[in-house]
């Protein structure tokens, strides 16, 4: 990646902030869509995410990578895995945030970095530096601390951390950009959703029609509210350095968390502030560490007189 202009920086930055934002202040979106259930917005998200995307291709004029992808069945296999992984991810978060679990579920948006790092250890036989085991032996102390603070394992957080981080992984190795990425999985999810909406319907428990204009209106805006956000991190992604996207990520939990406090005014027992104060403390390490080593592979390139070159992937961005 060339050296971009201090516009194109600033351009990226704000795009980033965007994303990051948008996700982070989704929470007060899906209550809105109410008395639709979590299955219901869900199956909704998926159909409409589709109508959304394949406009977007429509309009650049990207479709080169669908007939590749047809003729890689390995890698048509692993896009139908992460469609199956983020249907759960979803799910489970719109489920967490109207059911009044906003800030567990922030929570699992802040512990994935960690989660995906032990999966690189466990499944890629990766190594980790000394401050890398700490942050993931503090992060493991945290879950401990917060299984006694809310009188069980924190299920939710768990599963979402999880579910995206295994997300994240099969991305990785599919390699296709975001928009593609969303257009191929929502492909594969829109048939079983579709079926599910009109089943619903033949029941006659289907909110779409039943409740007026505005709230069909707000369901079939779950598809912008879905690749939105991702356009801007992809107009970030190319234009500032992986280590700060790496730091915008948190805004988006960040904010999740604040409003579950300030505006969804769910409670939080010392116990629950001190497992979440681990959780920070192991990512201060995390991030700690992760600038330091970029430094110093920086400084090593110069020593060498090496051309300077940009990572070849973002870091994968919070789909909630």
């Amino acid at each position: 990646m060339t050296e971009k202009s201090p516009g194109e920086r600033r351009t990226g930055l704000l795009n980033g902030i965007a994303a990051y934002g948008m996700w982070g202040l989704v929470p007060l979106f899906w209550p809105l869509l109410k008395p639709a259930g979590a299955a219901e917005i869900l199956a909704h998200r998926m159909v409409w995410s589709l109508g959304f995307v394949v406009v977007a291709l429509l309009f650049v004029r990207r479709w080169a990578w669908a007939g590749e992808l047809l003729r890689q069945p390995r890698r048509l296999g692993l896009i139908v895995v992460a469609a199956a992984v983020i249907t759960v991810n979803w799910g489970v978060y719109i489920w967490a945030v109207n059911s009044g679990h906003v800030v567990e579920a922030s929570l699992g948006y802040f512990i994935n970095p960690l989660v995906t790092i032990a999966m690189g250890v466990l499944l890629l036989k990766e190594r980790l530096r000394p401050v890398q085991w700490a942050a993931v032996g503090v992060g493991l102390a945290a879950v401990v601390v917060l299984t006694v603070g809310y009188g069980r394992p924190p299920w939710i957080s768990l599963c979402l951390a999880f579910s995206f981080a295994t997300y994240g992984l099969v991305k990785k190795k599919v390699n296709l950009g975001g928009v593609e990425s969303l257009a191929a999985e929502t492909a594969i999810q829109f048939l079983p959703a579709l079926g599910y909406l009109l089943w619903l319907s033949a029941q006659g428990r289907s909110t779409f029609a039943a409740e007026g204009a505005g709230h069909a209106v707000l369901l079939a805006s779950t598809g912008v509210v879905t690749a939105l956000p991702l356009v801007c991190f992809g107009a970030a992604a190319i234009r500032v350095p992986l280590s700060t996207l790496g730091l915008l990520q948190y805004l988006a939990p960040v904010f999740q968390f604040l409003l579950g406090i300030l505006y969804f005014h769910e409670s939080m027992p010392l116990e629950r502030w001190a497992g979440f104060a681990l959780v920070w403390l192991a990512l201060t390490l995390l991030t700690w560490d992760g600038l330091r080593a970029a430094r110093r592979a920086a400084v090593q390139r110069a020593r060498v007189g090496a051309p300077r070159t940009a990572p070849v992937a973002a870091p994968d961005p919070v789909d909630v």
